[in-house]
């Protein structure tokens, strides 16, 4: 099995999506439809601006299942079964459940105060069934995993790295996403969030970034080496689409753009961006506490900002700035640095360094 040095790319690509997630939620509240799916929406809609948003959500969520699928190889190399699952269950399953019942009630209090609904607590998994799928696809997959580990030596393990790093191999991972589109059908194509067509689709993309990191150089040289075909072809199929299509594009042709614009987005990162820094540090750890939190920060920010008479191209990044503000001193002054409340963030608690006792006379 390849070693586990760290991929400085990787952790950027993790960085980056949740930044796209932010700046895709934040545009929601300014489309009419936004509240029909629990968002504040302001009565100043902005339907321009979901122009970009449609380039976005048909790969920003298969884009981080991927990752996360990267991760567990890398956190496969120094763990048995049992410590994965024991790690996994203290980071994903430990914040998935303390968001259901907190963070996202506190959320749909806002929502519930934006519009004068009557105040209830409501326990929902919200925007963090990612996290539940996570966990489940660990439980799924990590047999394999750890077979495709024990024996790197056979056959089947050869032929993955075989296949993978050459083109037709993408073929192969984008099959399977097309498979997956025309046997489930999902109407629309974008709507993840606890439907088989979000468990089947980020279950694919899970184990394939787990063999994109098994298949080693070979795959990143190649995916480096047709970067800008993956590119190219995906704002293609991106400008067919808005032309062409007014609601529903068929499902085929977005799982193949939406594979090539995540294989973009890993070989330009694989260029440019597998190296340390001191923002990615910190970031790479603010990364999913601010996932957690932002929602409530978001509600927040729609309940003050929508009511002032400013037109929507201004309301629009007041909010995104007041989201990422809200969450950052968040996680800088409370998750970061007390430490009994990391672990409901998926951080890990400090180690407490003994003050050593100097004896007197």
């Amino acid at each position: 099995m390849l070693t586990s040095k760290r991929r400085y790319d990787i952790d950027w690509v993790r960085v980056i999506a949740i930044g796209l997630l932010l700046i895709y939620h934040t545009a929601i509240g300014f489309q009419s439809w936004g509240i029909m799916i629990g968002f504040i929406a302001t009565d100043k809609p902005w339907p321009a601006l979901w122009t970009p948003m449609l380039m976005l959500n048909v790969w920003r969520i298969p884009l981080l299942f991927f990752v996360s699928g990267m991760g567990v190889f890398f956190a496969i190399q120094n763990r048995n079964w049992k410590e994965l699952i024991l790690e996994r269950a203290g980071r994903i399953l430990v914040p998935f459940i303390f968001g259901i019942f907190v963070i996202v009630p506190l959320g749909l209090y806002l929502w519930q105060y934006y519009y004068d609904w009557d105040l209830t607590y409501s326990r929902s998994p919200g925007h963090l069934w990612f996290l539940g799928n996570i966990f489940v696809y660990v439980l799924i997959l990590s047999p394999a995993f750890f077979y495709l580990k024990k024996y790197e030596s056979r056959k089947i393990v050869s032929t993955i790295k075989s296949l993978i790093g050459t083109p037709l191999g993408i073929v192969v991972v984008i099959a399977a996403f097309v498979a997956e589109a025309l046997l489930v059908d999902p109407r629309p194509f974008e709507l993840y969030a606890m439907t088989w067509h979000g468990f089947l689709l980020g279950l694919i993309a899970f184990f394939f970034g787990f063999c994109f990191v098994l298949s080693g150089p070979p795959f990143w040289q190649m995916i480096l080496k047709w970067r800008w075909f993956f590119i190219a072809s995906a704002i293609l199929l991106y400008a067919y689409r808005i032309i062409q299509f007014q609601q529903f594009p068929p499902n085929y042709l977005l799982a193949i753009e939406s594979n090539c614009w995540i294989i973009s987005v890993f070989a330009f990162a694989y260029r440019y961006l597998n190296h340390p820094s001191k923002a990615l540090d910190y970031l790479s750890q603010a990364a999913y506490p601010v996932y957690i939190l932002h929602m409530i920060f978001l509600y927040l920010g729609s309940l003050l900002i929508f009511p002032l008479n400013i037109p929507s191209p201004v309301q629009y990044p007041l909010l995104l700035l007041f989201t990422l503000a809200g969450c950052f001193a968040s996680y800088e002054y409370l998750v970061r640095r007390i430490n009994i409340i990391r672990p409901l963030f998926g951080l890990r608690m400090r180690r407490q360094v003994a003050t050593p006792v100097v004896a007197t006379k």
